[in-house]
């Protein structure tokens, strides 16, 4: 159902732009995609999954742009890999579904198909929503972290832990260059950050639970996957001690390349889009 919604919202996208034709552009994507959390607290372009989406340009002027986005990738994390805390031996994937709107200012004026103003570095921001969904690999099997609850959400020993959404904000930011391929073709590449609003994407944040309340309150593997430490025989438990940092929230990242397409201007009679036109005639040019 996910998908369907993305490739549903996607087309509305694409196929509503007519009503701003004369300077809408729309185009795919494709890159990678990387999270920031507790368990890859600093190291970026680690672990990097295949990333892609569609956009929607609206041109308001040669410096500003609007675009609206719904980019889909996936994100992981490994103590055994980023060996930021490698006795913890915690990992996790998970999908990141994401559409979002953002400003994007050039640098240096920009318009698809002009002889003069034909490239130029950007910077963007706006604000987005998404989806995530982490899961653990336990005995061959991927497994939805979620409902077991590993910090204690949902039990009655840790009532004021409560289950986190599976949907949250973000705030996205970031940097990019466009260039004009011919009259009508845009190719670009940007690299945009996003803090999020959540520090469950790894489904890690506080501290180590009681392992006999999970067993009893959830199930062995939620004991199991909420305290996966390399231990030594006669090592005290981990119980109250901190599993993650709740102080600091996690961040995604999409990085890659597209390409727009120039929607044709509607023809001189049309009256409002060709007053706009006049006004911008020096660069909306076919």
């Amino acid at each position: 159902m996910k998908k369907i919604s993305f490739i549903t919202v996607l087309l509305f996208l694409f196929t509503s732009t007519h009503v701003f034709s004369q300077r809408v552009e729309m185009g795919i994507f494709g890159g990678t995609s990387y999270y920031i959390g507790d368990i890859n607290p600093k190291k970026h372009f680690e672990l990097l999954k295949p990333a892609f989406g569609g956009l929607v340009r609206f041109n308001i002027n040669p410096r500003l742009t609007i675009k609206i986005n719904g980019y889909y990738g996936n994100v992981a994390g490994d103590d055994a890999i980023t060996k930021f805390n490698e006795k913890r031996n915690l990992h996790f994937k998970t999908h990141i579904l994401e559409f979002g709107t953002q400003l994007e200012i050039n640098f240096l004026p920009y318009v698809t198909g002009h002889d003069d103003h034909y490239f130029a570095p950007y910077i963007f921001g706006g604000i987005s929503a998404f989806g995530f969904n982490p899961k653990a690999l336990y005995e061959n099997n991927w497994v939805e972290l979620q409902p077991l609850g590993t910090e204690g959400q949902g039990t009655i020993a840790y009532y004021d832990r409560k289950p986190y959404s599976l949907n949250s904000i973000a705030i996205p930011f970031g940097l990019g260059f466009k260039y004009s391929l011919s009259k009508s073709i845009c190719f670009g590449a940007e690299w945009g950050l996003r803090k999020t609003n959540t520090d469950y994407i790894d489904d890690v944040s506080t501290t180590y639970v009681d392992p006999s309340i999970i067993t009893a309150e959830k199930s062995e593997i939620a004991a199991a996957l909420a305290d996966r430490s390399l231990t030594q025989p006669g090592d005290p438990p981990n119980t109250g001690l901190q599993r993650g940092n709740s102080k600091s929230k996690d961040w995604y990242s999409f990085a890659g390349a597209f390409f727009t397409f120039k929607i044709s201007r509607k023809k001189k009679g049309d009256c409002p889009t060709y007053r706009n036109y006049k006004k911008y005639k020096d660069y909306y040019v076919d």
